[in-house]
């Protein structure tokens, strides 16, 4: 069953907006009706980045009349094989103001509203309240659970995307639907996997081309929804698979155990971003890139252990490191492997999962072992510019 439009039509198309669109015009469901609805339309994007980037370019291309854009990061190189809303010449420059220009060279018609800021709950509600429709292309769980939680608190139906590797999902989520329909993330995620045991793509890597095939989706979701047409992803997860190129829904229902959602909190505490246990480990016990240096320099007699997958060791690596995974250690397969005799470091690429194995160490004994905050990134930022960094 097809909802009902989200956005009222446009007074007018212009006779170069209608040249523009003319190849959605011949298209009976979508129609100068549709299009108006289109360019009526206020969307907000969180995120330009891996999925926010070809969302916007065709979302902009769409002719939706109104793009938000939230985002305070600035684009760095290893953006570029997925981040196509960004070239070459914006490295160094704020994501948001990149994707603007780029947008601007899709389609001079849209307004382009920038958010240069974190989206947090004292923000939130402020930036969502103006639009439409809310098109969530964040990559960490604590903002995708504020972003579900906002929209829930201000009625407003958003389109979720999720990349990894090879697999990508997406869905629609709106607490408010007509006819009994609604539902929101928490129906799908009822609460965060526990710290580190989800990796980020910056820990996992993606496909850059997946965020593509996502964002694509995500975006045929939003003009459905706008528009009134076709059967949207609401009460559905789309999950993708890019090596066996093959399409699965996954039905989703209300979960009638689900608590209403009635404010923000804080949702950092509520995902665990750092587990405890690892924030109590790296208390006292973690050093800087530069120490580690002074301490190679001295000559001192220490294990120095990355606990980063091989594939990563294979990237870049700080001089005279073993190779031992998180995995191992935690699991306690590679204990016997750490020496007992001498000072032990631990470290990965930017010290989320070294503090994991600091923990697991410190609970088999090894009280005295530390590990290198910033990891082999703030290595070869502050001691070896000359490594590369992923």
């Amino acid at each position: 069953m097809a909802l009902p439009p989200l956005v009222e039509p446009a007074a007018e198309l212009t006779k170069d907006e209608v040249a523009r669109y003319s190849r959605h015009l011949i298209i009976p469901d979508v129609g100068m009706s549709g299009q108006k609805r289109l360019k009526n339309a206020k969307v907000l994007v969180v995120g330009a980045g891996g999925l926010g980037s070809p969302a916007l370019l065709y979302l902009a291309a769409a002719g939706v009349g109104t793009l938000g854009i939230v985002e305070f990061d600035e684009v760095d190189e290893s953006n570029l094989h997925r981040q196509v809303i960004h070239g070459q010449s914006d490295i160094g420059r704020p994501k948001g103001e990149s994707a603007r220009d780029s947008i601007r060279e899709i389609n001079p018609f849209v307004e382009v509203r920038l958010h240069p800021v974190r989206l947090e709950s004292s923000n939130v509600l402020d930036i969502f309240r103006d639009y439409d429709l809310i098109v969530d292309g964040t990559d960490n769980f604590a903002t995708r659970y504020l972003v579900n939680d906002a929209a829930v608190l201000l009625g407003k139906p958003y389109v979720w995307g999720s990349i990894f590797r090879f697999e990508g999902q997406a869905s629609v989520f709106w607490e408010d639907a007509p006819d009994g329909r609604g539902l929101n993330y928490r129906d799908l995620y009822p609460e965060p996997p526990p710290p580190g045991m989800v990796p980020s793509c910056a820990e996992g890597g993606v496909l850059g081309v997946l965020c593509a095939s996502i964002g694509s989706i995500m975006v045929n979701e939003a003009i459905k929804l706008i528009t009134g047409i076709g059967e949207t992803l609401l009460g559905r997860l789309m999950v993708y698979d890019a090596l066996e190129m093959s399409y699965r829904t996954i039905t989703l229902r209300k979960d009638p155990n689900t608590a209403p959602i009635t404010e923000l909190i804080d949702y950092d505490a509520f995902c665990g971003v750092v587990s405890g246990d690892a924030q109590a480990a790296a208390a006292g016990h973690t050093i800087t890139a530069a120490e580690l240096k002074e301490m190679m320099d001295a000559g001192k007699d220490f294990a120095l252990i990355d606990v980063r997958e091989p594939h990563e060791y294979e990237i870049v690596r700080i001089p005279g490191s073993v190779l031992i995974p998180k995995d191992r250690i935690i699991s306690g397969a590679a204990l016997a492997e750490i020496p007992q005799d001498k000072p032990v470091v631990l470290h990965c690429k930017s010290g989320a999962r070294s503090a994991d194995a600091l923990a697991a160490l410190h609970r088999a004994g090894f009280r005295d072992a530390v590990h290198v905050g910033g990891g082999v990134l703030a290595w070869a930022k502050q001691v070896d510019p000359s490594l590369p960094t992923y």
